[in-house]
Protein backbone atom coordinates (compact mmCIF):
# COMPACT_ATOMS: atom_id res chain seq x y z
CA UNK A 1 0.00 0.00 0.00
CA UNK A 2 0.99 3.24 -0.64
CA UNK A 3 1.66 6.27 1.47
CA UNK A 4 -1.59 8.60 1.86
CA UNK A 5 -0.94 12.62 0.76
CA UNK A 6 -3.10 14.63 2.07
CA UNK A 7 -3.39 18.66 0.54
CA UNK A 8 -3.70 21.11 3.51
CA UNK A 9 -4.66 24.48 1.53
CA UNK A 10 -1.77 27.23 1.87
CA UNK A 11 -4.24 29.54 3.22
CA UNK A 12 -4.73 26.88 6.38
CA UNK A 13 -0.92 26.50 6.36
CA UNK A 14 -0.45 29.98 6.19
CA UNK A 15 -2.70 31.12 8.98
CA UNK A 16 -0.79 28.27 11.54
CA UNK A 17 0.94 29.47 14.75
CA UNK A 18 3.66 27.32 13.97
CA UNK A 19 7.02 28.19 11.99
CA UNK A 20 6.80 26.93 8.31
CA UNK A 21 9.68 24.78 8.97
CA UNK A 22 8.24 22.92 11.37
CA UNK A 23 4.82 23.22 10.18
CA UNK A 24 5.00 19.55 8.53
CA UNK A 25 6.87 17.69 11.83
CA UNK A 26 3.83 19.30 13.89
CA UNK A 27 0.89 18.35 12.10
CA UNK A 28 2.16 14.94 11.78
CA UNK A 29 2.54 15.16 15.62
CA UNK A 30 -0.63 16.67 16.14
CA UNK A 31 -2.15 13.47 13.77
CA UNK A 32 -0.32 10.83 15.53
CA UNK A 33 -1.76 11.73 19.19
CA UNK A 34 -5.27 12.09 17.84
CA UNK A 35 -5.10 9.27 16.03
CA UNK A 36 -4.24 7.15 19.46
CA UNK A 37 -6.22 8.77 21.49
CA UNK A 38 -9.25 7.67 19.24
CA UNK A 39 -7.67 4.40 19.26
CA UNK A 40 -7.43 4.54 15.23
CA UNK A 41 -3.72 3.55 15.83
CA UNK A 42 -1.42 1.55 18.61
CA UNK A 43 1.08 3.62 20.46
CA UNK A 44 4.26 2.08 18.61
CA UNK A 45 2.35 3.08 14.50
CA UNK A 46 1.18 6.51 15.92
CA UNK A 47 4.95 7.18 18.20
CA UNK A 48 6.24 6.02 13.86
CA UNK A 49 4.13 8.57 12.31
CA UNK A 50 5.49 11.06 14.61
CA UNK A 51 8.65 10.14 14.05
CA UNK A 52 9.30 10.22 18.43
CA UNK A 53 11.03 7.28 20.29
CA UNK A 54 9.23 5.32 21.99
CA UNK A 55 9.90 7.85 25.10
CA UNK A 56 9.43 11.12 23.54
CA UNK A 57 5.82 10.02 22.19
CA UNK A 58 5.25 8.82 25.49
CA UNK A 59 6.40 12.14 27.19
CA UNK A 60 4.27 14.07 24.47
CA UNK A 61 1.04 12.27 25.63
CA UNK A 62 1.91 13.18 29.21
CA UNK A 63 2.09 16.76 28.49
CA UNK A 64 -1.11 16.72 26.19
CA UNK A 65 -2.68 14.73 29.20
CA UNK A 66 -3.66 11.54 26.97
CA UNK A 67 -4.17 8.67 28.57
CA UNK A 68 -1.90 5.77 27.45
CA UNK A 69 -4.12 2.61 26.38
CA UNK A 70 -1.21 0.06 27.44
CA UNK A 71 -2.44 -3.73 26.62
CA UNK A 72 -0.78 -7.12 27.20
CA UNK A 73 0.61 -6.70 23.82
CA UNK A 74 2.49 -3.41 25.12
CA UNK A 75 3.79 -4.99 28.16
CA UNK A 76 5.40 -8.13 26.47
CA UNK A 77 7.29 -5.79 24.36
CA UNK A 78 8.17 -3.67 28.27
CA UNK A 79 9.38 -7.15 29.50
CA UNK A 80 11.44 -8.11 26.20
CA UNK A 81 12.95 -4.37 26.47
CA UNK A 82 13.46 -4.75 30.03
CA UNK A 83 15.40 -7.73 29.59
CA UNK A 84 17.58 -7.24 26.79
Amino acid sequence: MQGIVIEIPKDIILSLKIPKEKAQGRLKEELAIHLYSEGFLSFGKARALAEMSKWEFAELLGIKKIPRHYTREDLEEDFIFANE
